[in-house]
């Protein structure tokens, strides 16, 4: 195992039982609201600045990409060749109500290119993990897409918009098509999971748009990894910056892809 994914996972496990530890006292949580409907508690704060703490002393010199603190060279660097992108807790609203379904997402990029991926759930205790080239795990053992050909018989994950309303009749009118062409869809509100789930097989694909890097850095490499695809909404490799992303099986992707693309307005096609 690369040795900077050993810290990952170090770190993202000590995130978890911070997490972990505040979960049995949802009542005493403060919650602040960033914007309508995006909320941050104490835990995230505290997960976070543990996350980076074990990062930076194992690897000074990287920068950082925080949802919390935003983006921070590493010492001595204004151009760090090496970033860690972080979420410390990826459905914080799931958190707050008190559904278990919330992960910790560490990734490490070189040169804007993903190399090591971490997604805990401190729920379940599941550590998928993924280096460039070496394949992806579930608690170390080897993980797969699933074998799912046809796009009727897919399970398909998604996240519908909850801060921006724009979109929200696109949104709808793509659910309602892939309603009729899939065996279901679901939306339980933590992307890094829902990532992770499409490369250990739970679904056969996996779309949203408006997404934040530190959403899906560790989940897109975790699914080419199990030997999956993932694009932005145009084919192309951009979804870190576009924050567009669609993701399946080699024969689910490109029948999703199509069904997405020909329902976009040109405004989100980027």
């Amino acid at each position: 195992m690369h040795p900077t994914l050993n810290i990952a996972i170090k770190a993202a496990r000590r995130a978890g039982q911070i997490i972990n530890r505040a979960s049995n006292d949802l009542d005493l949580l403060k919650v602040t609201t960033k914007q309508p409907n995006d909320f941050v508690t104490e835990v995230d704060k505290a997960a976070e600045a543990a996350i980076i703490e074990v990062l930076m002393e194992a690897y000074p010199s990287y920068g950082i990409l925080a949802e919390e603190s935003g983006e921070t060279a590493g010492k001595g660097s204004n151009e760090a060749e090496y970033q860690w992108i972080i979420d410390p807790l990826d459905g914080t609203t799931n958190f707050i109500h008190g559904m278990p379904q919330y992960a910790v997402s560490i990734a490490l990029a070189r040169g804007g290119l993903v190399e090591q991926a971490v997604v805990f759930d401190p729920n379940r205790n599941e550590l998928f993990t993924a280096s460039k080239g070496a394949g992806a795990f579930l608690n170390e053992r080897r993980i797969r897409v699933s074998k799912r050909n046809k796009l009727q018989d897919s399970l398909i994950g998604t996240g519908f918009p909850y801060r921006m309303f724009d979109h929200i009749d696109t949104y709808i009118a793509i659910f309602k098509e892939l309603a009729q062409k899939t065996a279901g869809q679901r939306r339980p509100g933590a992307a890094s999971l829902d990532l992770a789930y499409v490369a250990c097989g739970r679904y056969d694909g996996f779309w949203e748009f408006g997404l934040s890097p530190w959403d899906m850095a560790a989940g897109a490499l975790l699914i080419s990894e199990a030997g999956g695809l993932v694009s932005d909404l145009r084919g192309d490799a951009t979804y870190l910056e576009s924050g567009n992303l669609v993701a399946g099986t080699p024969k689910v992707f490109a029948p999703l892809l199509k069904l997405i693309e020909d329902k976009l307005p040109d405004s989100i096609r980027g």
